[in-house]
């Protein structure tokens, strides 16, 4: 067995079994991409059991923090199980489920989301990516899905030195699917979509919005970044008398019109603009155009706190518009994905926003990601996803 050696003062963070090891922590050592280590403190004392990721900053990635656990095809089986077992006391309501949540369940770099009797897996780092097909096989054991396809086609793959992969790694069949939530029908493409097909992490923040449109009798609700559809779906159910959605990506509109005419609503409460978010919102202004409720879901602007400054800037401006297009009483749902932006630094940004738009707002709720993407007190990065429900005073 290799061994890392960790510098004088950094096992810190593995003592608190934080599972990130950073390579300018590291003394001396090193292994092949995905070879399992042991990791000691600078006096040579076990810390932990890990993957080694030689190209990346995040040089190891912890299995294990007890130094009896043997890191083989019953670990990832039984930690595979612990992690379905979560989700089975969770109850979701819903054919689209989170099984794994990388480092929140043990299994740094892996997402596995089940539709239906399909599963669709994201291997992002090394670790993982060696035992490939021990998870594949145990997944396919433990779920009972006969059908297990490949999106390892993220950039946080290219930071581990890894080329994107894609396609069936288990059986074959259609990547069209129609996802059930909150009484509502949504077409998906598990080989076309965004990360696995869908974001089931705003699965939550969809019924919310719902009952938000509902409860404040919403009649023109304005959906930015609408990927194919959800808020809009939601929007519509809420009985929104028009929903506008704007996303760059014709295909992704295309799609939500269906999941439109897929749960019945007149195709008349809903337009799709194939246009830039901000450029657009600038033109509504212009316009003088109005909205009672406004969607802000914007992709991921800061991966890193290194990238924190940019982004916050880009938010800024994007909750500035949001604000200003507004009408008294109405309210923005307004989240980040970035896992650099925080969830107080993304409170400061929307409300340097108010001041900067001249709007004053309440905040009537926090939003997360919905519970089958768990957020571990050893690793708080996990809550990457926060939203704010905020209602523009007069």
């Amino acid at each position: 067995m290799k061994v890392i050696r960790l510098k004088p003062g950094k096992e810190r963070s593995l003592l608190r079994r934080h599972p990130w090891v950073f390579d300018g922590a590291i003394a001396r050592g090193n292994a092949d991409a995905g070879e399992t280590v042991r990791v000691d403190s600078h006096d040579g004392q076990f810390l932990a059991w890990g993957a080694c990721s030689p190209e990346s900053r995040i040089r190891v990635r912890a299995w294990s923090f007890d130094q009896a656990t043997r890191i083989d095809a019953g670990f990832f089986r039984a930690t595979l199980q612990r992690s379905l077992a979560l989700r089975d006391r969770l109850g979701i309501a819903s054919n689209g489920v989170r099984l794994v949540h990388g480092e929140s369940d043990g299994l740094p770099g892996l997402i596995v989301d089940r539709y239906g009797d399909t599963l669709v897996a994201q291997f992002t780092a090394c670790g993982v990516e060696r035992w490939k097909d021990v998870i594949a096989d145990a997944l396919i054991e433990l779920t009972g899905c006969p059908r297990l396809y490949e999106r390892s086609d993220t950039s946080s793959r290219e930071l581990d030195g890894l080329q994107p992969a894609t396609g069936w790694l288990r059986g074959d069949g259609p990547t069209a699917f129609e996802l059930q939530e909150h009484g509502w029908r949504l077409g998906l493409d598990i080989a076309q979509g965004h990360k696995t097909g869908y974001y089931l992490d705003q699965r939550d923040s969809r019924g919310v919005f719902r009952e938000h449109v509902q409860r404040l009798g919403c009649r023109e609700v304005l959906n930015c970044f609408s990927y194919t559809g959800g808020f809009t779906v939601a929007a519509l159910a809420g009985g929104a008398g028009q929903v506008m959605s704007i996303d760059s990506s014709g295909p992704a509109l295309a799609q939500a019109a269906a999941n439109v005419a897929l749960n019945g609503f007149d195709a008349g409460r809903a337009t799709f603009l194939d246009a830039d978010v901000n450029a657009s919102l600038r033109r509504f202004l212009d316009e003088g155009r109005r909205f009672d409720a406004i969607v802000l879901d914007p992709p991921k602007l800061a991966p890193t706190a290194a990238h924190a400054e940019r982004a916050a800037r880009a938010y800024k401006d994007l909750n500035r518009l949001g604000l200003k297009l507004l009408n008294p009483g109405g309210v923005l749902f307004t989240f980040s994905c970035s896992g650099g932006i925080g969830v107080e630094l993304f409170h400061k940004i929307v409300a340097s926003a108010g001041i900067d738009a001249g709007v004053d707002g309440a905040i009537l709720q926090r939003l997360g990601g919905a519970p089958d993407h768990p957020m571990t007190l050893a690793f708080p990065e996990g809550e990457y996803l926060k939203g704010l429900v905020v209602m523009r005073q007069a």
